[in-house]
């Protein structure tokens, strides 16, 4: 019977300070590793922010001054994958040992992403997953992933991946990642409602794997200074309330959900329950029916521009060169 340490981390971004931000994030890493944890969860948007009750100031068939100015802050909070922050990141891995799932906000060029990242125990960025459908008013600031970061990483006891938040209400989209053979399936969030315990419980009983899910615990007083906020501007007030959790294959929660304020959840995960749940369902497996129903996935990069280059005809060899060779 083969034991693994995990944790999931409920914290707060730090305001408007990303390198704040990432030492926090080192420091939650370091916290992790001597706690054990083989691999470490962190909240979607941890680094760069999520905008809990920011609406940038825009309405139907209009922007303002004020929403692009709080836009270029939020923009110059993201961070470019890779760069100095990925680095201190995988720094922070390797020194803990540990698989670490971090949500991030990633900036390409103009367009931002709701991503995590991917770093191994040997400090290596191994992967990303951009979200593919923001939700709601979350279009407002971020774009959208493509197939390509449909990613599940290898880890020496199962695949590793990652759906964010609303993207786990996609069932196409499950079913992609439980193809991919998933084990630990990570659910960074900003939900924290009471239905998420049961929707995190369905995914793991579905897909017949690990589940571990991370939620920030936010204070309006966590929340960007340069930022409106439409829900409150008491700065004891709570944003986002938490419920990170762990799920085993069979739904049975190992630790959570919490709504305490921070914390690192740990929980011991019993390897030898995924062959077993697997028994009476697999639902890419035993339990599919692909002579009715099938699913394409296209994982093809999508970019808004190719170069193609084409190579100038040859030229014919001229009369002396021809002579030449003559």
């Amino acid at each position: 019977m083969q034991k693994l340490k995990v944790a999931v981390v409920q914290a707060a971004s730090v305001g408007a300070d990303t390198a704040a931000t990432v030492k926090k994030a080192i420091a939650l890493i370091a916290d992790c590793g001597k706690r054990g944890a083989s691999i470490a969860v962190f909240p979607e948007a941890f680094i760069g922010g999520y905008p809990k009750g920011a609406d940038f100031n825009i309405f139907v068939g209009a922007r303002t001054d004020e929403g692009r100015a709080e836009f270029e802050c939020y923009h110059a909070q993201a961070i470019d994958v890779p760069g100095s922050e990925t680095a201190a990141l995988g720094e922070a891995a390797k020194n803990a040992n540990a698989f670490i799932v971090m949500g991030v906000i990633e900036r390409d060029g103009g367009t931002l992403y709701c991503t995590v990242l991917f770093f191994a125990p040997n400090g290596a960025l191994v992967g990303k997953h951009r979200k593919t459908m923001p939700t709601g008013a979350e279009r407002l600031c971020w774009g959208f992933g493509d197939g390509s970061t449909l990613t599940a990483i290898e880890t020496p006891w199962g695949k590793l991946g990652a759906a964010i938040c609303w993207e786990n209400y996609m069932p196409l989209l499950r079913t992609a990642m439980y193809g991919k053979d998933i084990a630990f399936y990570c659910a960074p969030t900003a939900d924290d409602r009471d239905t998420w315990a049961s929707t995190m419980q369905h995914i793991a009983l579905e897909g017949r794997c690990f589940v571990l899910s991370a939620c920030q615990y936010l204070k309006r007083s966590d929340f960007p200074s340069y930022m409106r906020n439409k829900i409150t501007n008491e700065g004891d007030k709570v944003l986002m309330r938490g419920g990170s959790m762990v799920v085993s294959p069979l739904g049975r929660v190992l630790a959570g959900p919490d709504f305490s304020g921070e914390a690192i959840l740990k929980a011991e995960l019993d390897l030898s329950e995924i062959p077993k749940s697997k028994f009476d369902f697999d639902p890419v497996g035993h339990y599919a029916r692909p002579d009715i129903f099938r699913l394409f996935v296209d994982e093809r990069p999508k970019r808004a521009v190719e170069q193609v280059c084409e190579l100038p005809p040859r030229l014919s060899p001229s009369s002396s060169d021809r002579n030449r060779r003559g």
